[in-house]
């Protein structure tokens, strides 16, 4: 039931995988002092424990790891172009040119395997000195310096790039404003003003980049992308259920504005009841009006609310905060796993929007265990990832029939990487293993794991054989 053209593949980001932090001209982004992940504590300089510095050094194993997506089918290539390479500090006049070439190699290695590149501007990795000197998204003028970067590779990769999306999980600001907005005031101390100035300054960045990008080459699909956790009632109070609409309309509000153009009335409400003010320039809301082409998403979990403060207790493993849902199941990270609230979002967003839908994150975190396969191949038989990635797929289509207009599906970490939220390499999603350890230690060797024979078929029978 899935479309002739639909986009199979597999996500990455930059700062999760390429390693290469200091090489050819790259200046320092916040990631390199996140070592212990979005929770853990902030170090001065990169520090020998953060396992991003080196990542699965993809910055010089990329062509044989995109011969393996190849192998697998892939149709589509999500990756992110770190700021830093380009803009080392963020704020320069001219670009590094080495940083360019890079993803010019990167582009033109996909592009000979028939591989779209599905390209992420801003994926968690801000400069740090935009941090440091600007205070982050908080700064009116990080618009410009943004404005500046994204111009420069529209024109650059023009003809290499058709899939753009503007900022990751944008949403997540909310909750992890140094990881996601670089806002260098410690979270405790930031007001909530001056948060969702960081949001605003964020969206009209993003409408600048969608207008830019459509004016630099008109076949442009741009979108943005959201961190997707529906919230469910915990009961069926209708407290409960007011207080799941409210949760939601906090995330909801992203999309609204990228899609719809405008401030919805419940965030002014919000704003209004909560004492947040922000600066709104005439300029902006026109710039506003420049709307994505799609909507793309993350889906890992979902989670519950409630108005009921006894019960008002966060999931351990929710980024975005809620409580768990008693009826599911969780990860090894306590991320709660539920398929069918996929097929609920897919249908959510677009009854909601009628804009072509995408998505571009979903997979299981694991402690894949390296083993000798039947033929004598080493190999991980990741039969839970499969059974995760097969509900979540047989969901997906159950949206399809729906009526949902589907582009794609990117698996997240089709290849092992550096865990975003932890920083820990043994939390693996991929098909692919790579032999690199929390500790440092190991190879860089790469083995297939079962799921990616799985994966290989799911895509060559277009989603009909799981």
């Amino acid at each position: 039931m899935f479309p002739e053209n639909f986009l199979w593949g597999g996500a990455v980001a930059a700062n999760q995988c390429e390693g290469a932090y200091n090489e050819d001209g790259k200046g320092l982004s916040i990631q390199d002092v996140l070592p212990h992940g979005v929770k853990g504590p902030r170090t001065e300089k990169p520090t020998e424990d953060n396992m991003k510095l080196v990542g699965i050094d993809f910055y010089h194993h990329y062509k044989e790891d995109i011969k393996l997506f190849a192998e697998m089918g892939f149709k589509v290539f999500r990756t992110s172009i770190a700021w830093s390479r380009i803009f080392p500090k963020g704020d320069e006049e001219t670009p590094n040119e080495a940083g360019l070439k890079f993803y010019d190699d990167l582009f033109d290695e996909c592009r000979k395997y028939g591989i779209e590149p599905l390209v992420t501007l801003s994926h968690y990795e801000t400069p740090l000195y935009l941090a440091e000197h600007y205070d982050g998204w908080v700064n009116r003028d990080l618009i410009g310096f943004y404005k500046r970067y994204v111009t420069t590779v529209f024109n650059r990769y023009k003809d290499k790039v058709k899939y753009w999306l503007t900022f990751n999980e944008i949403n997540s600001i909310l909750e992890s404003p140094f990881m996601s907005g670089g806002i260098n005031t410690p979270k405790e101390e930031l007001s909530q003003s001056d948060l969702y100035q960081a949001v605003h300054h964020e969206l009209v960045a993003s409408a600048w980049a969608t207008k830019i990008g459509h004016e630099i080459n008109p076949d442009f699909k741009i979108g943005c992308m959201i961190l997707s956790m529906p919230v469910y009632p915990l009961t069926a109070e209708p407290s409960d259920v007011l207080a799941a609409m409210e949760q939601d309309h906090k995330n909801m509000m992203f999309a609204d504005i990228h899609v719809r153009g405008y401030y919805p009335g419940y965030a002014k409400r919000y704003m209004r009841e909560n004492g947040i003010s922000i600066s709104v320039t005439d300029e902006d809301m026109e710039i506003l009006k420049n709307t994505v082409d799609f909507v793309s998403f993350s889906y890992y979990v979902s989670v519950c609310a409630t108005a009921d403060p006894k019960k008002n207790v966060r999931g351990e493993g929710n980024l975005l905060g809620g409580v768990p849902n008693p009826y599911l199941k969780a990860s090894d990270w306590g991320w709660q796993i539920d398929p069918k609230g996929l097929r609920y979002v897919l249908n959510t967003l677009w009854d909601r929007y009628q804009k072509p839908l995408f998505i571009v994150e979903n997979g299981l975190g694991a402690m894949d265990k390296l083993v000798q396969g039947a033929d004598g191949e080493m190999t991980v038989e990741d039969d839970y990832r499969i059974e995760y990635l097969r509900d979540h797929i047989r969901q997906m289509e159950e949206a399809v029939m729906d009526g949902v207009d589907l582009m794609g599906y990117t698996t997240w970490g089709c290849i092992d990487l550096v865990s975003a939220s932890t920083a820990e390499l043994r939390k693996r999603y991929g098909f692919i293993y790579v032999d690199r350890n929390d500790d440092g230690s190991g190879t860089l060797k790469r083995y297939k794991k079962k799921s990616f024979h799985w994966y290989k078929k799911v895509i060559e029978t277009n989603g009909r054989e799981l």
